[in-house]
């Protein structure tokens, strides 16, 4: 009886996610590489093989090549996600959006300190003209 076993495994590899289909039939282990774009969801990975199945280029595989993500530093990793929290999700056109809101929120916190000192120096201004008033002697 022939016997056969398919797995697939996604990860992210900069700027794209990749995918290894392996798949092993009467002892032979094949591999196909394929890139996908962005984060794909479980379903559209497995819609992808159902409709890409014959088309797949696969080729046997070699002791040498590793089929499961490589392993990372767990601490690594999370100063790259805090690094990328930081940085901002999102896209190219959010980030400018964000950059401005930023901006404007600068200047309207600048606007808002140059209205005070301009209200308190009047207010300043207004007292000391009632004191001087007062030792004028009305």
């Amino acid at each position: 009886m022939d016997k056969g076993t398919a797995r697939v495994t996604v990860w992210f590899e900069a700027p794209f996610w990749v995918g290894v289909y392996e798949r092993t039939w009467n002892g032979r282990a094949e591999l196909c590489k394929i890139r996908f774009g962005a984060e794909p969801k479980d379903y559209e990975v497995y819609e992808f093989l159902l409709r890409n199945w014959g088309r797949l280029p696969f080729r046997p595989s070699t002791q040498e090549e590793s089929v499961c993500r490589p392993v990372r530093n767990p601490k690594r990793m999370q100063r790259q996600v805090q690094r990328e929290l930081r940085q901002g999700v999102g896209t190219k056109a959010q980030q400018a959006l964000k950059l401005q809101q930023e901006q404007r929120k600068q200047e309207r916190k600048q606007a808002d300190r140059e209205r005070k000192a301009a209200s308190d120096l009047h207010r300043f201004a207004r007292r000391q003209s009632k004191r001087k008033a007062k030792h004028r002697g009305h």
